[in-house]
């Protein structure tokens, strides 16, 4: 008591109480009650009113940010504090950093520090020894008891009894054993998350279409009744948990996630929930309990995620994007090694090109490689088709069989909300039914929920009427042009039904990545079959001024030809009847041949351009000879009359010179075949 001087009395006394975490909230109430009682310690020593700071009430003292504690300081360096009372010296800090800068303080303002076993001045060197021992002792037991209960954490978790949670549609069926929730609907719907998984390849996508058919997901919630089961339509993060938990693969995991610890602003903060690499796993147990997957197939799931990560980098895939360009994020440089981009030029983005501007984006270097993408698409997909051929049948029926089951998820999964609604209904019911009637405080409650019970039943059945309204089952016509599609799949690839983004991942499900070199005339490609294999393939480059929509060198012959002898709307019409089309299909026009004969330099017919070369026309010697053109034509057949036709239906050039030497009198022509010998011939002469 000799160290309570009247200075110390003329301040105010100061209680400090903290408790850890919120759980030591809820459940140590006799370690806070311990605290509070300081106060009354506080007014046995002297002091009539102590302060009470109780501001970090579930704060840790191991660095985190601690308000009263800042204010107990502060309070301390303007003099204002006589003494400081705690249970002891934990209470005020957990490590050695805090604990002296308090012993600092006070000493040099010669503040008292109080627990349950006496009175200390830190001016004096005992009693300043006395403090710095307690506080290393207890930062050392602090610390040896941490190790030991993570010790024992991991200890349990190599043996693979370690359940801190319980992840949804598990249960624990002893203190060190878990197995799948009895309910058939969660078994269900999760079973639903992993089969679309598998037939869309994309989370997003699964996403979507629980979005899409309305299907609920079952998610667990924790309040004051304990763990339950809550149905809501999922978001993205639940569905990727759900894909990614390797607890769903039948395994065991511990130590998926770390914590890391920085400092700022002169503190140390902790950052929870860093997801580490599957090597750096603290335990992994295969085959530790039932899965909903087996792991093969779930290994096979964490691939294809990891794939579909735009964000990785260029030695991933990435997931399938728009565009038309089937071969995106399966090209590779065969040149840097790095992954090959896709740009869309053209009007409506339809010319695709494919280019490595890896180095040059990161380096600042001239790009690598680029090309154009049609020819390549083509190429490889006409390869994968040849390989693909055989099963086109098989694929076919499957499609058939997917097409017919398509609503059959849908409708069982609000089947089994259905079932569950009527449960509940009825359980409504006969709680209504047990309950007084004159007791209409809890009566009317009952009531309203067994009503909103029967709701719910209503929409499950007009939900399950509904269901595959939209969606027909396809009719003997339908079947029966799917099944000629799987037989030839070269006529069911461009087919409009198939989309790139079908394409695409067809091209996906059986190439593992297509390894490109480029020379200065071919483009070389190596595919790598997800089996192992690989094949080579040559594609040509095209030459300066070659694309898709070119015409036909034929074809381009002809207009050439036909120029000399045609105008345009004549010449379009000359290549309408010989069936001729534009590099896009279309049917030649008058506009057509004339932006033709522009962009190939072609003159157009001048007017007597044909009498300029001495060449006439089918008419012309019929004018000139006095004969029809038949004769002519005959003529031109027995070889009387030399002409020359550019294709059939062209105009006829005749040399005109040839025409003054020409006598009809001796010309042969052909006499008609008859029996008849009443028969008259007609004399030319």
């Amino acid at each position: 008591m000799s160290k309570i001087a009247s200075e110390h009395l003329g301040r105010q006394a100061y209680v400090y109480v903290r408790q850890s975490t919120q759980d030591q909230l809820l459940h140590n109430h006799e370690s806070r009650r311990r605290q509070y009682g300081l106060a009354d310690r506080a007014r046995q020593l002297g002091w009539a009113e102590p302060v009470v700071i109780d501001d970090d009430l579930g704060r840790s003292g191991g660095g985190v940010a601690r308000p009263g504690f800042e204010r107990l300081l502060l309070a301390i360096c303007e003099g204002r504090v006589g003494i400081v009372l705690a249970v002891e010296a934990s209470r005020l800090a957990r490590n050695g950093r805090d604990w002296h800068t308090l012993l600092e303080f006070c000493g040099l303002v010669g503040c008292l520090l109080a627990d349950e076993d006496g009175v200390y001045d830190p001016r004096l060197p005992n009693d300043r020894l006395l403090l710095g021992m307690k506080g290393t002792m207890s930062e050392m037991e602090l610390s040896i008891l941490r190790q030991r209960s993570l010790e024992a954490l991991r200890q349990k978790a190599r043996r693979g009894e370690l359940f801190l949670t319980v992840a949804v549609g598990y249960v624990k069926v002893r203190r060190d054993r878990i197995a799948k929730d009895s309910d058939r609907r969660v078994q269900e719907a999760i079973g639903l998350v992993f089969r679309k998984f598998a037939e869309f390849q994309s989370i997003r996508q699964v996403h979507l279409w629980l979005r899409q058919e309305g299907v609920l997901t079952p998610s667990v919630e924790t309040d004051g009744e304990g763990r339950r089961i809550v149905w809501k339509l999922p978001v993205y993060n639940t569905v990727r948990a759900l894909l990614t938990n390797p607890i769903y693969g039948g395994a065991y995991a511990f130590g998926r996630t770390a914590s890391r610890v920085t400092v700022e602003n002169g503190r140390k903060r902790v950052s929870r929930g860093h997801r580490r690499d599957r090597e750096e796993w603290d335990v992994l147990i295969l085959d530790h309990h039932e899965g909903y997957v087996p792991w093969t197939e779930f290994e096979r799931n964490q691939r294809l995620i990891a794939d579909n990560a735009n964000c990785r980098g260029l030695m991933v895939r990435g997931a399938v994007r728009r565009g038309d360009a089937l071969l995106a994020g399966l090209l590779r440089c065969g040149h840097c090694g790095r992954r090959l981009h896709v740009s869309y030029s053209g009007t409506d983005g339809y010319c695709v090109r494919y280019n490595c501007r890896g180095a040059h984006i990161n380096h600042g270097t001239r790009p690598c490689i680029a090309f154009g993408g049609l020819r390549v698409d083509a190429a490889v997909s006409a390869e994968v088709l040849r390989l693909l051929a055989p099963l086109g049948v098989e694929a076919a029926l499957e499609a058939i069989a997917m097409r017919d089951d398509e609503n059959v998820e849908t409708r069982r999964q609000a089947e089994l909300a259905l079932t569950q609604a009527r449960y509940e209904a009825d359980l409504a019911r006969r709680q209504y039914d047990a309950v007084d009637p004159a007791n209409r405080l809890v009566a009317g409650e009952l009531e309203r929920r067994w009503n909103d019970r029967l709701a719910e039943v209503q929409r499950q059945e007009e939900r399950i009427a509904g269901i595959g309204a939209d969606k027909p089952s396809l009719s003997a016509a339908e079947r029966e042009r799917l099944l000629s599609l799987g037989a030839d799949l070269e006529a069911a690839w461009p087919h409009p039904g198939a989309s790139a983004e079908i394409r695409k991942r067809i091209l996906r499900s059986v190439l593992e990545e297509v390894v490109v070199t480029l020379t200065e005339e071919r483009i070389e490609l190596l595919l790598h079959w997800r089996g192992g294999d690989h094949t080579r393939l040559v594609v040509p480059r095209n030459r300066t001024g070659q694309h898709r929509y070119s015409s036909d060198a034929e074809v381009q012959d002809l207009i050439r030809a036909l120029a000399r002898q045609q105008v345009d709307g004549a010449i379009a019409a000359t290549l309408n009847r010989l069936g001729k089309r534009t590099g896009r299909g279309n049917p030649w026009t008058e506009a057509r041949v004339r932006s033709f004969r522009s962009h190939h330099r072609v003159p157009a017919y001048r007017p007597g351009e044909m009498a300029e070369r001495d060449e006439l026309s089918l008419e012309e010697v019929s004018r000139r000879l006095g004969v029809s053109k038949m004769t002519v034509l005959r003529l031109i057949g027995d070889g009387a009359i030399t002409a020359r036709q550019v294709c059939r239906g062209a105009p006829w050039a005749i040399p005109g010179a040839q025409l003054e030497a020409l006598s009809l009198a001796t010309l042969p022509f052909r006499r008609p075949r008859t029996a008849d010998p009443a028969q008259k011939m007609l004399d030319l002469q």
